[in-house]
């Protein structure tokens, strides 16, 4: 397997045009576009309704959104997170994205029978899965 080496920056599940960290920021501060997370939903074939919820999104914010055409900077910060969480488990499974996907989506033992999906919905939890795909990566399975 290779080295998860995903860079913020470049992110093809969000395809943000965005050079610098401070740009990045900037983006988030001024919120995504709605669009940044139906995208990320149309690539991984992930329900809306899951990503919305490792957001921090109900329902009923997950259809205000879309009528504001525009996501929080909160919402933002964690769609950037789970993106990158995504695309480094596309890396992990060697570009398999169902495989990845299906892995995202299933309770794993090291994150205490917790999907990396519903862990990642805290920064801490998505610093665990990011251990985590790091360890696989090496082989340490514990």
């Amino acid at each position: 397997m290779s080295e998860v080496r995903t860079h913020p920056l470049r992110n093809p599940l969000l395809n943000l045009k965005v050079t610098t960290p401070v740009q990045l920021v900037r983006v988030i501060e001024r919120g995504l576009p709605y669009a940044a997370l139906e995208r990320v939903r149309r690539e991984t074939g992930l329900p809306l309704e899951q990503l919305a919820g490792s957001l921090g999104m109900s329902a009923r914010t997950l259809s205000r959104r879309k009528k504001e055409k525009k996501l929080s900077t909160a919402e933002s910060d964690r769609l950037v997170t789970l993106s990158r969480l995504l695309v480094q488990a596309i890396e992990l499974f060697e570009q398999n994205r169902p495989q990845a996907f299906r892995w995202f989506l299933q309770p794993n033992r090291a994150l205490g029978n917790l999907s990396p999906l519903a862990m990642a919905a805290t920064e801490t939890g998505a610093r665990e899965v990011e251990h985590l795909i790091g360890r696989l990566e090496h082989g340490v399975f514990s």
